[in-house]
């Protein structure tokens, strides 16, 4: 039996690990590679292995950068079903057609403005491929086996983090192997905790926060603090905020500080069509295992609190830039890598009264990150544009465990795992992980390069 990294190995982007048992192989994720430009080049090649050879994909959850490649995927050949818990089929409907579109918008933008080093410029794949893709999708209930080929089985179970989200517990060959996907945090609203590690012989576990602690000062806390001097000048508050699970996270926020008198009533604007739909998704998913109770008061959703106003047109997104503040907009992507969010950037980053407001994990070679590290400009849609407004980043909004979330989570396996591979996060951090477990757990740790394959 052997495993290799073809993504998320060195970096936090593009999981897709492959798992050969002998006889089959199955593809744990299949993410696209977002970020710095080296990465984003690897979408295009070859991805180490044949698609058509692939036997069954496993999905964690459909977060982009773990299900985002799965249409150019099937694009190469691959034929296999993807199994995927309810949750994760019904965001992936959402996620991988906005995908599709945002890069056939792109691909047209270049083409029109002339800064592709390609002509023409191409979309990496396109909405049809994105259908082709979700027409292999298998949904399943949490904790229930799926039988796989060579006699294997998998079963997902949660894991918190966003709706639908899941562990990958896999048995083949007499031995356990467990793929932590993204680990939720605990003790947080929307989500609920993790459930337990099963007892595996070999654990792949991220480490986006391999380093590091979450601020321990209340959200709340820290937006009111932020916020009040943006809205005193009469200013605009942009919050990039990921479509699924922060931004229904900061809208209940800020509606409880402001009914409880705690921030001035401001409009607040989600200007992001594939917020309100995944919204809407989480609404059907009220009573689901993974979602925490306290998002339902009297019966009645919280998840669409009132006077928050819904932008879904592109006539709707326009008519903002027209308005002044004070108001909030909260508008996709989290990391300011596309979508509509450049276009309010573009239109407010110059005004010192305005602020950006990061909401969660800034990877490297993002516009997020570079002005997290003091950038002066900022380039969008070809252009430099001065960076004259204010910028501050809220703690404890990420949706990923910290270090002393993820030791929790470990530690409430029966038994120590054997074997542990670090993957999902950048070099400092996947690193100092590693020691951190090693110390922990006594057992063998290793930190896979892009592209290694390990024996288990």
């Amino acid at each position: 039996m052997r495993i290799s990294f073809h993504g998320a190995a060195g970096c936090v982007t593009g999981s897709r690990h492959l798992l050969d048992i002998g006889s089959h192989q199955f593809m744990i994720d299949c993410g696209l590679f977002q970020g710095l430009k080296e990465l984003r080049r690897r979408n295009w090649e070859d991805p180490g292995f044949a698609m058509n050879d692939v036997d069954a994909v496993l999905l964690t959850h459909a977060h982009i950068d773990h299900s985002g490649w799965l249409p150019r995927a099937t694009k190469l050949g691959l034929q296999a079903p993807i199994h995927a818990s309810r949750g994760t089929h019904e965001l992936c409907e959402l996620l991988l057609m906005d995908s599709a579109h945002l890069q056939e918008e792109d691909a047209a933008w270049a083409n029109k403005k002339g800064y592709s080093k390609h002509s023409p410029a191409e979309p990496l794949y396109t909405s049809v491929d994105s259908m082709a893709a979700l027409k292999q999708f298998r949904p399943h209930d949490y904790d229930s086996w799926v039988e796989l080929p060579g006699g294997a089985k998998a079963r997902f179970g949660n894991s918190g983090h966003i709706l639908g989200a899941a562990f990958v517990e896999v048995r083949a060959g007499g031995k356990t192997i467990v793929f932590s996907g993204d680990v939720g945090r605990y003790e947080v609203p929307l989500h609920r905790d993790p459930e337990p590690l099963p007892n595996c012989d070999v654990l792949v576990i991220e480490s986006t926060y391999g380093d590091r602690e979450h601020d321990h000062e209340p959200m709340a806390d820290q937006i009111r603090r932020v916020f009040q001097e943006t809205i005193h000048k009469q200013g605009v508050v942009l919050i990039p905020a990921f479509a699924v699970g922060r931004v229904q996270m900061v809208t209940l926020i800020l509606r409880d500080l402001m009914k409880n008198g705690e921030l001035p009533e401001v409009p607040i604007y989600v200007d992001s069509p594939m917020a309100v739909d995944a919204t809407l998704i989480y609404g059907r998913h009220l009573y689901d295992f993974n979602l925490d109770e306290d998002i339902i008061d009297d019966g009645r959703s919280r998840l669409f609190p009132r006077e928050v106003h819904l932008c879904r047109t592109v006539h709707e997104s326009k008519q903002l830039n027209t308005r002044e503040g004070p108001m909030v907009i909260i508008s996709s992507s989290g990391m300011m890598s596309g979508g509509r969010i450049l276009h309010h950037l573009a239109r407010r980053i110059g005004r010192p009264e305005n602020l950006i407001l990061l909401a969660g994990y800034q990877a490297r070679g993002t516009r997020g990150r570079a002005l997290q590290d003091g950038a002066k400009t900022m380039r969008i849609h070809g252009e430099n544009w001065p960076i004259e407004c204010k910028h501050e980043t809220i703690h404890g909004l990420s949706s990923h465990a910290d270090v002393n979330e993820m030791l929790r989570w470990v530690d409430t396996a029966e038994q120590k795992p054997k074997k542990v591979f670090v993957v999902h996060g950048e070099p400092d951090s996947s690193q100092a992980f590693a020691t951190t477990l090693r110390e922990h757990l006594g057992c063998e740790v290793h930190v896979p390069n892009h592209g290694k394959g390990f024996e288990i």
